[in-house]
């Protein structure tokens, strides 16, 4: 089995790939589980494939074992540019905001703009198996499905990911959370992850095999 560093502090993330990924040969660890101080690093990328590559990039000059990072982008249809999100989801203003305070940000964004913000997350991974192998990609297959970003909050919040209480699904009006086996992270972007490992374990596999031969 493959043990892979998961870029991330986020443990509700951590858990989540791990669940995506768990048909696999892969062992995911996370950033907290490493006995060793955690590195700063600035993901000063264009957009969230060029952030993912920096990220997965440093963390394998660090710790020279198999590494990934994702990153996120989070954009709305009728925003104006200067007020998207993109890239620095939690970042207003030069700060990091906690789960409430995202919440407390966004539904008032939600509001000003009478609950018809239509939004989507566009993600991007990046996975470093050794220096010459290399994989990243930002494919629509990763991103989600648009949804609205409405003002009340739903009752049920999840730690790790805040905007899921104020995600509703554009077509029922119906809060992600309300609906059968269905929320923003668990969604075709879930499928589009898995593949991509599946094909860069396929991908090493068939490389390995080559090499003994």
């Amino acid at each position: 089995m493959m043990k892979l560093l998961y870029g991330t502090k986020n443990k509700a993330k951590l858990e989540s790939m791990k669940r995506i990924v768990q048909s696999l040969d892969i062992e995911i660890i996370g950033l907290h589980e490493l006995d060793c101080p955690i590195p700063f690093i600035d993901e000063n990328g264009a957009n969230p494939l060029e952030n993912a590559v920096i990220k997965a990039k440093q963390l394998y000059e660090i710790f020279q074992i198999p590494v990934f990072s994702c990153d996120s982008g989070l954009f709305f249809k009728n925003l104006d540019d200067r007020l998207q999100p993109g890239t620095h989801i939690r970042r207003v203003n030069g700060k990091e905001l906690t789960d409430e305070e995202m919440i407390r940000y966004y539904s008032n964004l939600a509001s000003l703009h009478h609950d018809q913000l239509i939004g989507y997350y566009q993600n991007a991974i990046c996975f470093i198996y050794d220096k010459e192998h290399i994989y990243k990609s930002m494919d629509a297959s990763l991103s989600t499905e648009p949804f609205l970003l409405v003002s009340q909050p739903h009752f049920k919040k999840v730690a790790g990911f805040p905007l899921d209480c104020l995600s509703v699904d554009i077509h029922s009006k119906q809060y992600f959370y309300d609906l059968k086996d269905k929320t923003v992270d668990q969604s075709a972007i879930e499928i589009g992850f898995k593949n991509f490992f599946e094909k860069c374990l396929l991908q090493i596999k068939k490389e390995k095999t080559g090499i003994d031969k």
